[in-house]
């Protein structure tokens, strides 16, 4: 049975990997926080969908400026030191939400300002963070160490949103970003006690270097690939932004609804991780990302399709009571959506830091940030929009026929995907 569950071992070998990850965790839950108590706090002020899909569309355009640079930043410099000085600067997203809130500010802009500064550096700190995992575990490690990023991702997304939705309810907006700001600080502990990392080998800086990057990536099929998979799930699979709709006009109840089923999507990332040990033995890589991604599409329409029956039924929400068949069926939609996200994830991820040299996983991150970060506020516009005159079944209904429709199409398109051997990794 031990070989089933999740692999520790890149705790036992390097404790500061260990340290990284715990601060990880604890930074993130506050970050999930936020993110959820900004979309509920959004939703209350102007009663629209749209507005909160904003939330992320107006970052798009600094994330993806700052997602081409901070890549070729950080092979430059020590990695540390960038990691530092990047969380520093997006500390003070947290103070002056905080801040706002306890003013009682009801515009929205303020709000929109310091979510996008908060955005933009999160696109350097998440290249910075991919490019020094590989520095501080042996490279046969690497698959655990996705494991437990898969994990720690589950961990921010389902705490965070069940906190947030429990704090907004009980001790309101304020409290609940000041909370963030605590948790930011725990998380910032974990960056400081890192060595440092300095570049392997001189890197090129300014544009030439953000060139070299598209240039690796142009010639790196099974890499391109992999990123394209990924950034189907988040245009079409997200439904976050129209979860507070979910909660108000189909379930019922207060925010602590919005919270579980934000949540729920991170309970199947957590079981599907502890369960990962046997993925390590894996070595059809990229097959395995395009079933996982099937899987994921396949989740997020049973999802819609949920929401349109519940939609039929016609029963009004009820602010006191939810509805809890209604409740617990969407959760349960929305756990299998994230497993299956999950798994996949776990292949593209050792891919890309398997198969990309040292001097340039910096740079690839960064690309792919544009995905991690832009991707997400892609799908919530998309989302948004989509639902914003009332349907709400459509996104995910039509997102998840989108997705696997995609992934097929992609596998079908590079048969060297479909056949990366991972012990043989080839970009």
């Amino acid at each position: 049975m031990r070989r089933y569950l999740l692999d520790l071992g890149p705790f036992r070998t390097s404790p500061a990997y260990l340290r990284f990850w715990i601060s990880g965790v604890v930074g993130g839950i506050g970050v999930q926080l936020t993110a959820v108590a900004i979309g509920i706090h959004v939703y209350e002020l102007s009663g629209s969908t749209a507005a909160v899909a904003l939330v992320g569309g107006l970052a798009l355009a600094p994330m993806i400026v700052m997602g081409v640079i901070g890549g070729a930043i950080v092979d430059a410099f020590d990695r540390r030191r960038v990691l530092i000085v990047a969380s520093s600067i997006s500390f003070v997203a947290p103070l002056g939400i905080a801040a706002l809130a306890w003013a009682e500010v009801t515009d929205l802009w303020p709000y929109y300002v310091f979510t996008t500064l908060s955005s933009t550096m999160g696109a350097l700190v998440g290249a910075a963070r991919f490019a020094i995992h590989p520095r501080l575990v042996p490279r046969e490690q690497l698959p655990a160490v996705a494991a437990l990023s898969g994990l720690s991702a589950g961990l921010q997304a389902a705490l965070g949103p069940a906190l947030a939705g429990i704090l907004v309810a009980t001790v309101g907006f304020a409290w609940t970003y000041s909370i963030d700001v605590a948790l930011f600080l725990v998380g910032f502990w974990g960056i400081v006690s890192l060595p440092a990392i300095l570049p392997e080998e001189r890197s090129e800086t300014g544009w030439a270097a953000v060139a070299s990057g598209f240039r690796f990536l142009r010639g790196a099929g099974n890499l391109r690939t992999a990123i394209w998979l990924q950034l189907v799930t988040f245009l079409f699979g997200r439904s976050y932004a129209i979860l507070p709709a979910v909660g108000a006009l189909v379930v019922g109840g207060d925010a602590t609804v919005v919270g579980l089923l934000t949540a729920a999507g991170a309970v199947g990332v957590i079981l599907s991780g502890l369960l990962s040990g046997r993925l390590g033995g894996v070595r059809r890589h990229g097959a395995a990302a395009t079933a996982g991604t099937v899987a994921m599409g396949a989740a997020v329409a049973v999802f819609g399709g949920l929401l349109l029956a519940f939609d039929a039924t016609g029963a009004p929400a009820s602010e006191v009571r939810p509805d809890m068949v209604a409740l617990i069926a969407l959760c349960a939609a929305l756990a299998l959506v994230g497993a299956a996200d999950n798994v996949a994830g776990i292949f593209r991820t050792t891919m890309m830091q398997s198969a990309t040299p040292d001097a340039l996983r910096g740079r690839l991150q960064g690309i792919n940030t544009l995905v991690l970060t832009a991707g997400p506020r892609a799908g919530d516009v998309y989302a948004g929009l989509l639902a914003a005159g009332g349907i709400l079944w459509l996104p995910p209904l039509l997102g998840g026929v989108v997705i696997v429709a995609l992934a097929l199409l992609a596998a079908r398109l590079r048969p060297t995907f479909r056949h990366y051997d991972a012990l043989e990794p080839v970009p």
